[in-house]
């Protein structure tokens, strides 16, 4: 794999007594629009200076080292050759601890991705390897790993010719989902139905055809105002949805036939059940009281006859 991206990491995997020299590469990229801070008045910028408290000296950032504050208010510095040097196995090597199924792995513990090259020749084949047991086995490998300061947790694993790392949270870093309070209410089978109508409507689309229309929107105004111009107006948003949803099974029914319309698919009008709700039944003394009540007025709307 030819590396194009300036790697941020190096080091090794650790495969059990086979080691893989490699070069971790960022595999996303933002594209987020960054902002600066300026003066209302004459829009100067912004800017902010690292000073010590001590002497009131404006710092370089060479001159600046971590330093750790005990309980006591003592400051301990802590140099790069400190974090280089800690004794741990993980510290410049991705130490594989175990091999786990892939649906194993909570998507909520992924944080970030990385791209791994191999960064020497003789490092080729046993990456292949590893490649090859990963995707052949269809399992994901775990490790630990030092980056930024800390020890991580990680995943390897296979996309196309690559091996990718996944930085993972630690499990205690995972809030419980017992903490969220769910309605407690319940919904029909076929209310259920409709809204699996609806996401097959929706299935399908390439992804990677998705933009970010908020960044896109952003640059327009930006470029408006670059140009001196009035950014065009907004378009008018559609009204919210009432709070009170009267009729569950119309809204899905709506949604399909307009997902369909969007893709200029023919509509498909569903019969609307019946809805299953707590219906009071009637005995028969009832119904025969409420034919009763039609035939008598039936027969008082009608004309009467005159000789």
């Amino acid at each position: 794999m030819e590396v194009r991206v300036r790697p941020i990491w190096s080091g090794a995997i650790s495969f059990g007594l086979v080691t893989i020299a490699i070069k971790v590469v960022p595999a996303t990229e933002s594209h987020d629009i960054s902002f600066r801070q300026i003066h209302t008045a004459d829009g100067g910028r912004i800017r902010y200076r690292k000073v010590c408290e001590l002497d009131g000296q404006v710092l370089r950032q060479d001159e600046i080292v971590r330093g750790y504050e005990t309980s006591t208010g003592t400051l301990i510095p802590v140099t790069d050759q400190d974090l280089d040097n800690l004794p741990l196995p993980t510290a410049k090597a991705i130490e594989i601890v175990s091999f786990v199924p892939a649906a194993s792995i909570d998507p909520i513990q992924i944080s970030t991705s990385y791209y791994l090259a191999a960064t020497e020749t003789v490092a080729a084949k046993p990456y292949e390897l590893l490649r090859q047991a990963l995707e052949r086995s269809s399992k994901v490998a775990v490790a630990k790993f030092v980056m930024r300061d800390r020890e991580r947790l990680g995943l390897l694993r296979v996309k196309g010719d690559v091996i990718m790392l996944h930085a993972l949270r630690w499990p205690d870093e995972i809030r419980s989902a017992a903490q969220v309070s769910v309605p407690d209410v319940a919904v029909t089978d076929e209310e259920v139905d409709a809204a699996v109508r609806l996401a097959e409507t929706l299935t399908g689309g390439d992804i990677g055809e998705l933009r970010d229309e908020y960044r896109d929107a952003l640059e327009e105004v930006i470029a408006a105002k670059a140009a001196g111009t009035r950014p065009a107006p907004a378009a008018e948003a559609p009204p919210p949805a009432s709070a009170e949803v009267v009729d569950l099974m119309a809204m899905l029914e709506k949604s399909v036939q307009d997902a369909k319309a969007t893709r200029g698919e023919p509509a498909t009008v569903h019969p609307m059940p019946a809805k299953k709700g707590k219906t009071v039944k009637k005995t028969a003394g009832a119904a025969a009281a409420k034919n009763t009540t039609a035939k008598k007025a039936t027969a008082k709307s009608k004309p009467r006859r005159t000789a």
